[in-house]
């Protein structure tokens, strides 16, 4: 099947449960069982393994063309359970810098106090690798898309190296959705997302997920079942829910940003676009060649620096100033305040966000109503 009808059909109950179409919420905590069952194969909402969960799993997997996949809290429930589900003391990661706030975070904050160490790399530059591995090394952690500069590294090396070196190869897809790029095509041994972004698509749940090889996956679902970070089965339902447009919505979103992105280009108040799907972007050609869309998000820089950002952000009346991303609605926020404030102000200026950068994740209004009122804003 092809994604669209992935999105619809695939995992569903056959036959359907009591002939109703739509798959229900399973608001129950326990399920009756038999005596020998073992600890991971017992009937019960931690465990990640009610009917909603199951549903989720079969197609999250179908859609990145993966053998499993397993729903969490959050993204950074699936990140940080992934992680430390193959890290232990003295191991290392490869990082990509540029990455998002929370997992650089997690990786330069926590993971120290277990003995694990890090190193960032530049993920377009492939001869710089090499040099930064270590023979403890076990992850090369990237993004497909960065936030909030969605810098595109070069993303088919990635799993080809780190295999040759026997590293997994970990890429948090959020940014990208399985609409405009799979990892499992590529060769990722696994894939990352906040659901709470385009998979949900309606900014109304947080949730996270894990797609990839299926002993991996099952290893990252028995680290969830202890660290507790399980999706209830009503957000469960609204996940189930929203994907069902994700094509539909990620498409037009890549449309809209496109255009979005080309008017602020041209426009005289705007110093920097950041947007992959120009041809000024350094990673344009890579995505071209990568991707089926550049995606809803941009991010550009106006010539007045942060006074002028925060005169923007006060005009602009169709996108809501607030943080996060993917949904229906715009967003449109300054990533130095909201989703990268926790790094040190000297650390994010040397990855290249600037204090005034604004960051807009383009929701499915009307294109033109977008455009004009970032034009009336910036008058």
């Amino acid at each position: 099947m092809r994604l669209e009808t992935q999105l619809l059909h695939a995992g569903e109950p056959r036959p359907r449960i009591r002939d109703a179409v739509v798959t229900p919420i399973f608001q129950s905590s326990t399920y009756m069982s038999g005596d020998n069952e073992g600890y991971h194969g017992v009937r019960y909402i931690r465990l990640n393994n009610t009917p909603n969960h199951e549903v989720l799993h079969a197609k999250l997997a179908a859609i990145e063309g993966a053998e499993a996949a397993v729903v969490t809290s959050s993204g950074m429930a699936a990140i940080t359970t992934a992680l430390l589900t193959v890290l232990r003391s003295g191991d290392h990661v490869l990082c990509q810098s540029n990455l998002y706030g929370g997992t650089h975070d997690f990786i330069t904050k926590d993971l120290p106090g277990l003995g694990v160490t890090s190193t960032f790399v530049d993920a377009a530059d492939p001869s710089s690798w090499e040099r930064a591995l270590t023979p403890r090394t076990k992850v090369f952690y990237v993004e497909a898309l960065t936030n909030p500069l969605v810098l595109v590294g070069d993303l088919a090396a990635v799993p080809r190296f780190a295999h040759a070196h026997g590293v997994l190869a970990f890429i948090d897809n959020t940014f990208a959705t399985p609409v405009n790029f799979r990892p499992a095509d590529h060769g990722y041994d696994l894939s990352l997302h906040s659901a709470s972004k385009y998979l949900n698509g309606h900014t109304d749940l947080v949730a996270g997920a894990a797609i990839g090889r299926g002993e991996l996956v099952q290893k990252v679902k028995l680290k969830l079942d202890h660290l507790g970070g399980t999706l209830d089965p009503h957000a469960c339902f609204l996940l189930h829910r929203g994907m069902k447009t994700l094509a539909l919505r990620v498409r037009y979103q890549n449309e809209s940003a496109l255009a979005v992105a080309r008017f602020l280009e041209g426009h005289a108040a705007v110093a920097r676009v950041h947007y992959p799907g120009l041809a000024s972007h350094a990673g344009h050609s890579r995505a071209r060649e990568l991707m089926r869309g550049f995606g809803g998000v941009l991010s550009f820089e106006l010539r007045g620096g942060v006074d002028a950002a925060e005169a923007l952000l006060r005009r602009v009346e169709v996108a809501a100033f607030a943080p996060s991303l993917g949904g229906t609605e715009s967003l449109i926020t300054r990533p130095a305040a909201t989703s990268h404030a926790g790094l040190d102000p000297d650390e994010r200026r040397r990855i290249g966000i600037a204090d005034a950068l604004i960051r807009l994740s383009v929701g499915i209004e009307s294109t033109d109503d977008l455009i004009d009122d970032l034009a009336r804003a910036l008058r």
